[in-house]
């Protein structure tokens, strides 16, 4: 027999609430501790292609279908000359101009490629590149406006958000204060079971 959706909500707002009434000054100050050291313990996979951390000036659209229009990759904030680096290891597979503006395309394997346009090559195509290492600096001629460097990401012959590379974009997860680890995992499985029944 399912139950009604109020009655679930009931019930698991009744869990957590016994876990709040139950902090005490020191289950919070364990909680803080806690998730302090889970949101520092991320490292992203990738490096941004500037350093510092450029400003994000247009995001990541992709179109509904392939041949639409829309944005296939981000725009950020570059300075003329500014030195762009490889955000993983990989190998220059492509560098040229194309139509009016300088392209630069690093191999990282696995499917993955990264485009940087306006780039004027500073390595030649078929050299190994390490995480971090410049591979040429920003150009003229990008589709955006100055000042700016456009970044674009495939995943076997597919675009994809770059930020999903240099950034944490996992969910957020709010967990009760003054919980462990274990009994949010045992609380989040009985929710699992109320549910699928």
């Amino acid at each position: 027999m399912k139950r009604p959706p109020a009655l679930l909500l009931a019930a698991v707002m009744t869990v957590l609430a016994s876990g709040a009434a139950a902090v005490g000054p020191q289950s919070a100050a364990t909680a803080t501790a806690t998730a302090t050291a889970t949101a520092t313990a991320y490292s992203p996979p990738w490096t941004w292609p500037l350093d510092p951390a450029p400003a994000l000036l247009r995001p990541f659209d992709p179109p509904a279908q392939p041949w639409l229009a829309g944005h296939r990759g981000i725009d950020v904030a570059a300075a003329e000359g500014s030195a762009v680096l490889a955000p993983a290891d990989g190998r220059v597979i492509f560098a040229r101009r194309v139509v009016d503006r300088p392209v630069l395309t690093v191999d990282h394997g696995g499917g993955l490629l990264s485009s940087f346009e306006p780039v004027e090559a500073s390595v030649a195509v078929g050299t190994a590149v390490a995480k971090g290492a410049a591979v040429g600096t920003v150009g003229v001629g990008a589709h955006c406006r100055a000042d700016c460097l456009h970044w674009g990401v495939r995943l076997d012959g597919h675009y994809v958000n770059p930020l999903n590379y240099v950034t944490d974009r996992r969910p957020s997860v709010l967990l009760p204060v003054g919980r462990s680890t274990e009994q949010i995992t045992g609380l989040s499985e009985s929710v699992a079971n109320l549910l699928s029944r």
